[in-house]
């Protein structure tokens, strides 16, 4: 796991424009590298904008491949092992045995929502069929869930990775195709 203190705007790597910071290590009471770059106006204007033009081609892609997705996104949260926990014991102070839950909580939402996918309740189709006798007659009337925009999603430093950026949240916008 590389940590860089960089932004990723539509999957390139760039420092953020804004001022900087360093996590602090509550334990050791010092601070940990990199500094992080935040982001400005301009940069956050430029990522919401990419993650419009990407949810059209996102949402169109099946339950499967958004439900492999996500499973892979598990995946590759567990192999980052120890490191990532280590890193988030340091960065919050909190113990190695609640934040292994939290990763283990992260990861089983991930799943779920994968398996929602290939399951497929999620959408709650309606169909209430036309009744042109009917007084008034009724039309034909089709519903169901849609995805229907970027989402943003802000993390709980209070939970680093049940709540955080890839939490629920996410997964349930990723889950719905939506960027």
């Amino acid at each position: 796991m590389s940590i860089t203190g960089e932004a990723i705007i539509g999957g390139v790597h760039e420092r953020g424009a804004g001022g900087s910071f360093k996590a602090w290590d509550p334990a050791l009471r010092d601070y940990l590298e990199p500094s992080f770059h935040m982001v400005d106006a301009g940069q956050i204007d430029r990522a919401c904008s990419l993650a419009g033009a990407a949810f059209d081609s996102f949402r169109a892609t099946t339950d499967a491949q958004r439900a492999r997705f996500l499973d892979t996104v598990a995946e590759q949260i567990m192999l980052l092992g120890d490191e990532l926990i280590e890193r988030a014991m340091a960065e919050s102070g909190l113990p190695r045995a609640r934040l292994e839950g939290e990763r283990g909580r992260t990861c089983g939402q991930l799943r779920m929502f994968a398996e929602l996918l290939r399951e497929g309740s999620w959408i709650d189709a309606r169909l209430d069929t036309a009744l042109p006798e009917r007084t008034p007659p009724r039309p034909d009337l089709r519903y169901h869930l849609v995805g229907v925009g970027p989402v943003a999603v802000f993390a709980a430093s209070n939970f680093p990775l049940a709540f955080s950026v890839a939490g629920g949240d996410t997964a349930s916008a990723f889950a719905a195709g939506c960027p």
